[in-house]
């Protein structure tokens, strides 16, 4: 259970890490050959741009996970516990509908891909590896969903203050 639980905890951040390493250091191997041997190759732009679509997503999970997501949250102040829980139960709805309509249709892209064949212009692999990026972050961003929607469920059956992420400023 352990296990489970680090890598719920976790998933996002060590995603994230090993996407953007892959990119820096794709980056910086492309600009020294550019540079130092004015030869760059066409594969490394492409896990550049893959590495970079994957960081994007990802990381859009990982601030719904945080509710890090930028939001005008004035009147947020003003609200007690119960209703700022049924305010971001709410929100949560809303986010939720729209990232099963985008997993739905992004995985319709994957599909299409799929039965066609098509392969990237420079590593020559299937498409369908990258497409994945877009229903990826979808299902990450449903599961953290239905995660904080649980929590602040019991936030409001407890009438605890409900987590709101951290403050970008005060």
């Amino acid at each position: 259970m352990t296990l489970l639980r680090n890598i719920d905890c976790n998933a996002e951040r060590w995603l994230l890490l090993v996407f953007y390493v892959m990119l820096v250091i794709t980056m910086a191997i492309e600009v020294l050959r550019r540079e130092i041997f004015a030869y760059s190759s066409i594969w490394g732009e492409e896990i550049v741009r893959y590495s970079f679509i994957y960081l994007a997503w990802i990381g859009a999970a990982a601030a719904v996970k945080e509710r890090a997501h930028i939001r005008i949250d004035v009147v947020m102040h003003y609200l007690g516990p119960r209703p700022k829980a049924l305010l971001y139960i709410f929100g949560d709805l809303v986010m939720f509908a729209v990232a099963v309509i985008a997993l739905y249709w992004s995985y319709e892209a994957v599909h299409v891909s799929a039965k066609f064949g098509s392969v990237t212009d420079g590593l020559r692999v299937s498409k369908v590896w990258f497409l994945m990026a877009v229903p990826t972050g979808f299902a990450l961003m449903i599961w953290r969903l239905i995660q904080s929607f649980m929590r602040d469920i019991k936030s409001l059956r407890d009438g605890t203050p409900v987590f709101e992420g951290d403050k970008l400023f005060d």
